[in-house]
């Protein structure tokens, strides 16, 4: 019997998912163990095979895969427990990574920040400028060689970095991705003199033209790569220890996984790996359901993750910011604020109150936990409004203390503002909704879309919480919450559903109309590369397929999109219809007639996604009929809405529904992993697969 898992870990939970190819689940939600998260993972395979009612070597001996979903990288980044790196580059151009492309001061800030322009700052700097070398070289951009390379120059700086006792070195030469041979030739003298020492080259990690984002990307992967190295390797060797007979792979952000052997050397790609797990699982869901378009929106204890599905595909960013330095990597574009249960309330010195950025985290966590956590959160007020029912958080497996909650909101909001407390905790829950729905709407419309298009799915422990209330400022049309085998662990499933997932990109300039045979020969060459990698995996797949797409732009503009190319033979009338495309997709996201044919058309940069489909794909069970209409285990007053104030609200367990069964807010639904709260003027029906089906009456929503 062979089973798949899936382990989330987040900042505050740990989340596990397991299935096997004849729809047997189980699933299993603890707390997350920082800094050692490789223990919470473990944590969460001993509660799987508890609910499997088999021994942990049981269950791992029956195991193909493993899928994990890791914060390793990007908390390195974050916080800047990464590996002292050395940077060698062309001569003259040691000095990009300070000038950040004028760029360093405002990417990735909010236009309310940078308004404020004399406020903000740069980061600091990536690589210490007593650590970067330049080597002599040119390499024009037609790939041609104008300067050889120096290499007793480039053995004297290697000589020096180790010197300074570098762990890893990142190089990222001028038009690298024209002619990649002074790069790799880099390569070999540094493992001349350093056997062992990781080495990251920009013509592998990100072959993209604009020197500045692929110089960025290549030392983040350099930083983390080791990192990753010695978190996955002594968890890999605990779980063969263990018993497990498959595979450790890895979610990367572009929303498939790799092998955790391979995943160290692609390590930049797995930034975005914990923040993807939904998204996948959102595509996976909406297949099931019929859904097309889908805002996947994931509430957890730390970050609330939005992130779109558009004709049942997930939309993929080729950049993303971080720290303010821009990563030219392709992940699923998934946006986050620090707005989860476990989001700190506070007051600011204009007596304004603030939702976030701060968490608890899982320790101490909310006040209500009583582990030493004395700030106030999102759980804390949901506790004090009657939402959460402090005997039945998470099953009843964890006793909240409604005391603790109020006193936490007593003495940081209501008294420093003069309200009561029951006033306070209102403030803070509709500031969370107001914020989340505030970046569902920004994701949406800066996509080209409208939300009364989609369907919000909602889920993360806090999310069914508060979903009604955002979805409902929105308009969208109806919101459904995961809450049959996924419940709370949606993310985790969505890893166990995944698929092995590949991207090789080029950058190869060209005026349109581009001559077909080149468009051939590239993708040929990006195809033929992904294969390679594939065959590299170790795994067997039930399928493989290839994806083509390339960044086109107007002439001269800076920005391209990235628009769909067909599989098969590129003609001229393929490249014709590649600018056709790329114009109604610039329209699309710019509005009709933005753009400026008469400038002529470019393609850029070429990119091909390799997915490899896994021999076991999770199917999630018919949820049960039950007999009779759904009746509620009892009542009790709770704030659900900010007009009506607190009201007498029906209280369902979710065990005792069936499919097809309805209620009509104000009502509160209590799950296992989880609590929805349905405000006045909704509706919620049971579907098929055991989800909450939200709508809204007219004066509501959409």
């Amino acid at each position: 019997m062979a089973y798949v898992i899936g382990i989330d870990t987040g900042g505050t939970f740990t989340d596990a998912f397991v299935a096997n190819q004849h729809d047997k689940l189980a699933a299993a939600k603890t707390p997350s163990t920082p800094p050692n998260f490789a223990q919470g993972f473990l944590n969460a395979i001993d509660e799987l095979a508890d609910e499997l009612g088999l021994s942990v070597v049981e269950l791992l001996r029956h195991t193909d895969y493993i899928v994990h979903g890791t914060t390793s990288t990007l908390n390195s980044l974050v916080t800047g427990e990464v590996a002292q790196v050395g940077f060698l580059t062309t001569a003259g151009h040691a000095d990009s990574l300070s000038i950040m492309n004028l760029e360093g001061r405002y990417a990735g800030l909010g236009t309310a920040e940078i308004q404020h322009m004399a406020r903000t700052s740069k980061p600091a700097s990536l690589v210490p400028r007593r650590r970067i070398r330049e080597v002599d070289e040119r390499i024009d951009y037609k790939g041609s060689v104008v300067v050889p390379l120096d290499e007793g120059g480039v053995r004297a700086s290697v000589r020096a970095l180790l010197a300074e006792g570098v762990e890893a070195i990142a190089v990222s030469l001028l038009w690298s991705f024209a002619n990649d041979a002074h790069e790799r030739r880099i390569r070999e003298l540094i493992h001349q003199e350093a056997p062992e020492l990781y080495v990251a080259l920009s013509s592998e990690v990100s072959p993209r033209i604009r020197e500045y984002s692929r110089s960025v990307t290549t030392i983040m992967n350099t930083q983390v790569g080791p990192r990753l190295a010695t978190y996955l390797q002594p968890l890999e060797a605990e779980l063969r220890r263990r018993g497990l007979a498959g595979a450790l792979l890895v979610m990367q952000g572009s929303g498939g996984c790799v092998s955790a052997a391979d995943a160290p050397a692609h390590a930049v790609t797995t930034i975005g790996s914990v923040l993807t797990g939904g998204v996948v699982g959102c595509t996976r869901m909406a297949a099931a359901l019929g859904t097309g378009h889908v805002i996947s929106t994931d509430m957890g204890g730390t970050t609330f993750l939005v992130g779109l599905v558009v004709d049942g595909k997930p939309v993929h960013t080729s950049n993303t910011i971080l720290n303010q330095y821009t990563i030219s990597t392709p992940m699923v574009d998934v946006h986050t604020i620090g707005a989860g249960g476990g989001a700190i309330a506070w007051v600011d010195g204009g007596a304004n109150l603030r939702v976030g950025p701060r968490s608890a985290g899982a320790r101490p966590g909310p006040a209500c936990y009583g582990d030493g956590g004395t700030e106030p959160t999102v759980t804390d007020a949901d506790l004090v409004l009657g939402i959460i029912n402090p005997d039945n958080f998470l099953g009843g497996r964890k006793k909240l203390d409604v005391q603790l909650a109020r006193e936490a909101i007593g003495s940081h909001v209501a008294t420093p503002l003069g309200l009561t407390v029951e006033d306070a905790a209102a403030a803070v829950y509709a500031i969370q909704n107001a914020q989340t729905a505030d970046l569902v709407r920004k994701v949406v419309v800066n996509s080209g879309h409208d939300p009364r298009d989609f369907t919000l799915f909602a889920f993360g422990g806090a999310g069914p919480m508060h979903c009604a209330n955002s979805a409902a400022d929105l308009g969208v049309k109806e919101v459904v919450v995961p809450l049959g085998s996924t419940a709370a662990v949606f993310s985790a499933y969505g890893l166990a559903a995944s698929d092995i997932l590949l991207t090789a990109e080029r950058s190869q300039p060209a005026a349109m109309p581009v001559e077909p045979a080149m468009v051939n020969q590239v993708f040929d060459s990006l195809e033929g590369e992904l294969g390679g990698r594939l065959s590299e995996q170790g795994l067997n797949f039930a399928q493989i397929r290839y994806e083509r797409e390339a960044d086109v732009r107007f002439t001269m503009q800076l920005a391209e999109v990235a628009t769909p190319v067909p599989s098969g033979v590129v003609d001229s009338a393929g490249v014709a219809a590649l600018g056709e495309r790329f114009e109604r997709l610039y329209d699309g996201l710019y509005g009709k007639g933005s753009g400026f044919p008469d400038a002529g058309l470019q393609l850029i940069t070429y990119r091909v996604r390799a997915v490899g489909t896994l021999a076991i794909s999770p199917k999630l069970p018919e949820h049960p009929v039950v007999a009779g209409g759904p009746l509620p285990s009892g009542s009790r007053e709770v704030f659900l809405d900010v007009v009506t104030g607190r009201q007498p609200a029906d209280i369902y367990d979710y065990r005792s529904l069936g499919t097809g069964h309805q209620i009509s807010g104000p009502a509160v639904v209590e799950a296992p992993t989880t609590t929805v709260a349905l405000p006045p003027g909704t509706a919620a029906t049971v579907d098929r697969l055991g989800n909450l089906v939200i709508r809204f009456s007219a004066k509501d929503g959409a």
